[in-house]
Parts: C-alpha cells; structure tokens; sequence
C-alpha cells in the first residue's frame, strides 16, 4: 500500500515535470486559442448577421494584433534545461493579466447593445494577440533547441 502511495507521488512528480516542458505548454496555449476562437466564432456569426461587425474587419483586426502578440512572445520566460534536453517556459503574468482583462472587458462591453462592435474589437485583439504570442513561442522555442542541439535542422 506505501509503495502503491509513494509510486503515484512518483508518477504524479514526474507528471509535474513533463508538464513544464515547452511541447504540453505549447499545445496547451493551441487549445486555449481553439476554444476562444470556438466561443468568439458565435459572436462574430451573431454579430456580422446582425450587421454590427464584418468579416473584413474582424480579418483586419485580428491580422493588426498578430505583431503585439509576437513581441510579447519576447517577454515569455523560457530556458534550455540541458539534463532534460528540453525548453521549460514560465508563466508570464504580464500576457495571463492583459488576456482576463481583456475577456472581462468583452463580457461588460458586450451586455451593453451600443457597444456591440467594441466588443467584437476586443475579440479580434485577443485573437490576434494569442495567435501572434503563440507563433513567437514557436520560433523562440525552436531557436533554443537548434542552439542547445535538442534538435537538428
């Protein structure tokens, strides 16, 4: 029973570890970005048809947040860990702040029927920002293991 206790802690430290690692939190930020763009697809539909926003706007918009979120991507803590021979990537307060505030801004924006393009706004900027963040990752990321040799051209 101990050791069954003490190999589920085992599993569960190792688990922990593998969770840091550049390739789950670079998946996860993949499907935070798919459920946002799932849950704000319905307002852009409910929106376009109801003529407040278009789709060339919200194309515009969100291809105009693409570069801030790639500069953020800058500010991402992230480091080689050569035991593991993997790219470990912190928490960034900074991005984590701006998205929540930026989703609450949406909800109290939104409720509020003159408002209904800004809100539509901030959707594309936090699309934007996240799918831009999300490429800059990747190419930092892929930076670090070409540098440290993780990984060959």
């Amino acid at each position: 029973m101990i050791q069954q206790i003490t190999s589920l802690f085992s599993y569960l430290k190792s688990l922990r570890g593998e969770m840091n690692k550049s390739r789950f939190k670079i998946w996860l930020r993949v499907f935070l970005f798919l459920q946002f763009s799932a849950m704000f697809s319905f307002y852009f539909f409910r929106d376009i048809g109801n003529g407040y926003f278009s789709w060339k706007w919200a194309a515009l918009l969100f291809t105009l947040f693409i570069p801030m979120g790639f500069l953020m991507s800058l500010i991402v803590p992230m480091k080689a860990d050569l035991e593991l021979r993997a790219v470990i990537l912190s928490l960034d307060r900074v991005y984590l702040f701006l998205i929540w505030l930026l989703v609450i801004a949406k909800l109290i924006i939104g409720r509020i029927p003159p408002f209904t393009p800004e809100a539509d706004f901030i959707m594309c900027a936090i699309m934007g920002i996240m799918f831009g963040r999300l490429g800059g990752i990747g190419l930092r990321v892929r930076r670090l293991k070409l540098q440290h040799g993780f990984i060959k051209t």
